[in-house]
């Protein structure tokens, strides 16, 4: 059992849905992001999503691309990443971590030598957002066998036809995406959200959970209420782009983390 099946089990043993915490690695540096890592467990995050910065994120709007900026000029690389997520393992070695990016830094890193390292370096599952089922002979497949999960995004437009061939292969759980759009653009509804939960939840036994748009500790908690869980990245990535110490990161990322767990 991976990392990532382990917490959704004792989550669902305690009644509790899930909080998801993005953020950037390296932003603003090394060691500020480090230590913000370091303490998203302790303000209640159950799974970790890891920032990998690449020059081109297609996905992500203006927040998570300066924070990729800000982490590029800083020098932070997909070694330092894998390094990061090392020295996190040094004191935690149960919180899932998932890498999410872009496969081009995997790509000229070698996907083979890339698989050793992640799992090495204590990585559970990556979300690679521009490599679609159909491509999954070069990732999707070799990451399953080396024992990580591969999360896949699922979104307003991925229609019927589409979504069983987006839950092929997939594993960990399913990344809904609420919005139309890119990262940060809008708020997430938890009205729009519940009826297409319902319908990834019927052709997948995998939970679910929703990302994209959610700012505060009520939309948390009402997103959380429709899903298995909630996903916050942008509105935290802020909180470090505005200078805020790691000190007050961790307790804005624990007003959050609280609201998705009264779900």
């Amino acid at each position: 059992m991976s990392r990532i099946d382990a917490k959704f089990a004792e989550l669902q043993s305690a009644g509790k849905k899930a909080f998801v915490a993005y953020v950037m690695a390296g932003d603003p540096d090394f060691d500020t992001s480090l230590e913000v890592v370091k303490g998203l467990p302790g303000a209640g995050v159950d799974i970790i999503e890891l920032g990998l910065p690449f020059t081109d994120p297609m996905a992500d709007g203006e927040t998570i691309q300066l924070a990729g900026q800000r982490a590029l000029k800083g020098g932070m690389t997909l070694k330092r990443t894998l390094e990061m997520a090392r020295e996190f393992r040094k004191g935690d070695d149960t919180t899932p971590i998932v890498l999410m990016g872009y496969y081009n830094p995997i790509y000229n890193h070698g996907v083979d030598r890339f698989l050793v390292d992640a799992k090495e370096a204590g990585i559970d599952g990556l979300i690679v957002v521009d490599l679609p089922p159909e491509e999954d002979d070069e990732l999707c497949i070799p990451a399953q066998a080396a024992g990580l999960n591969f999360i896949r995004l699922a979104t307003p437009t991925t229609d019927d036809m589409r979504l069983p061939k987006v839950m092929q292969n997939t594993s960990g759980f399913v990344y809904y995406v609420s919005i139309t759009g890119i990262t940060g653009a809008a708020a997430a509804e938890a009205g729009d959200v519940a009826p297409e939960v319902a319908r990834i939840k019927a052709v997948t036994d995998l939970p679910v959970i929703v990302g994209f748009g959610i700012r505060t500790p009520e939309t948390s908690k009402a997103i959380a209420g429709v899903a298995d869980g909630a996903v916050v990245g942008s509105a935290i990535v802020a909180k470090l782009a505005a200078g805020d110490s790691p000190a007050d990161v961790l307790s804005f990322v624990k007003g959050l983390a609280d609201g998705a767990h009264s779900a």
